[in-house]
C-alpha cells in the first residue's frame, strides 16, 4: 500500500510541475505583449528664433510633433501669446511668429501644445510646454547711466591719477560674446586724459 501511494504522487509531481511552468511562460508572454506597447510622446528640439528679423512675415519658429498616428490628429497651442503672436499649422505642427520679436522687451514665450481629434476634440495625448526662446543681435548701443559725471583732480598729481569714474551699460545680451560688451574713449582732452575698459 505504502509503495503505491508513493508512486502515485512520483507519477503526480511532473504533472504540477508542468502546470507551473505553463502558468509561468504565459504570464512571462502577457508582460512581453505589455512591455511592447508603444509609447506615445512629444518630440522637438528647443525652439529659437532671432530677434528683428528683416524678411516678410511669418517667420517660422520650429515644429510641434507628436508620435500618435491618427489621421484625425490636428495640432493646437495655447498661452498669453497663442494665435496672436505666435500660431500653429494644425495638419503640421510648424509654428509661425506674425510679429517681429525684441529680446529687449521679451526673451522667452512658454506655451503649451495639444494634440486633438479634430472629430470630437478629444486630446490625443497629454498637454505639453515649451518655451521659445529668442536670440539676441547686437541692436542696442550703450547709454551712459547719468548725463554727467563730475570729477577732479589736484594740480600736479602724478600721471596715472584716477578723477573720475563713468559708466555706461549695453542692453543687448550680456551672455552672447560682445554684444554687450563696453569701451570707452576719450574724444576731447585725450591730451591730457586717458580711460581704460572699466570706466
Amino acid at each position: 500500500m505504502s509503495h503505491r501511494i508513493l508512486l502515485l504522487s512520483l507519477f503526480l509531481a511532473p504533472a504540477f510541475a508542468d502546470g507551473g511552468s505553463q502558468k509561468s511562460s504565459q504570464s512571462l508572454c502577457s508582460n512581453d505583449v505589455s512591455h511592447k506597447r508603444q509609447k506615445r510622446d512629444w518630440i522637438w528640439n528647443q525652439m529659437h528664433i532671432k530677434e528683428e528679423i528683416d524678411t516678410p512675415l511669418p517667420h517660422h519658429v520650429g515644429k510641434i510633433t507628436s508620435s500618435v498616428r491618427n489621421n484625425n490628429a490636428k495640432y493646437i497651442i495655447k498661452g498669453e501669446y497663442a494665435n496672436t503672436i505666435f500660431k500653429v499649422e494644425e495638419t503640421s505642427g510648424d509654428v509661425y511668429a506674425f510679429e517681429r520679436l525684441d529680446r529687449e522687451k521679451k526673451a522667452e514665450y512658454e506655451l503649451t501644445a495639444l494634440i486633438i481629434d479634430r472629430t470630437n476634440n478629444r486630446s490625443l495625448e497629454q498637454p505639453s510646454k515649451f518655451i521659445i526662446k529668442v536670440y539676441d543681435i547686437n541692436d542696442n548701443a550703450p547709454v551712459f547711466v547719468q548725463k554727467v559725471f563730475n570729477g577732479s583732480v589736484p594740480e600736479m598729481s602724478p600721471v596715472g591719477t584716477s578723477v573720475t569714474k563713468v559708466t555706461a551699460v549695453d542692453a543687448d545680451d550680456p551672455t552672447v560674446s560682445g554684444h554687450a560688451t563696453v569701451t570707452y574713449e576719450v574724444t576731447t582732452g585725450s591730451e591730457y586724459f586717458t580711460i581704460d575698459d572699466s570706466g
